[in-house]
């Protein structure tokens, strides 16, 4: 790896290695929210919401738009949806009941 990619690897996995996060994600495949919204439906506050799409657009995961008051996100499309098969992929080809337990 060159120099600094550890860091890089490092704060993109840790983006993505949040409960909240990946519920944030999860939302947002059915298609775009506002801030509000999100936070209605996780039941978080807002200002816990915000913090989390800040670090997911930091990473590019997500995108957002302003529109009057209120912004709204979005995925970023062509990047989650291959990182997800490509999670998808190697979850199928490599973990198995045995080796992994966290399987459902």
């Amino acid at each position: 790896m060159k120099q600094g990619q550890n860091e890089i690897c490092y704060t993109f996995f840790a983006t993505l290695a949040n409960p909240t996060r990946l519920a944030i994600l999860e939302h947002l495949r059915e298609g775009p929210m506002n801030v509000s919204g999100l936070a209605d439906v996780l039941d978080q506050e807002q200002s816990m919401i915000s913090h989390n799409l800040k670090l997911l657009e930091r990473c590019s995961f997500i995108e957002s738009e302003k529109r009057g008051k209120e912004k709204f996100v979005a995925l970023n499309d062509e990047f989650i949806n291959s990182l997800f098969s490509l999670i998808g992929e190697h979850f199928e080809t490599n973990c198995d009941e045995e080796n992994c337990p966290h399987r459902v």
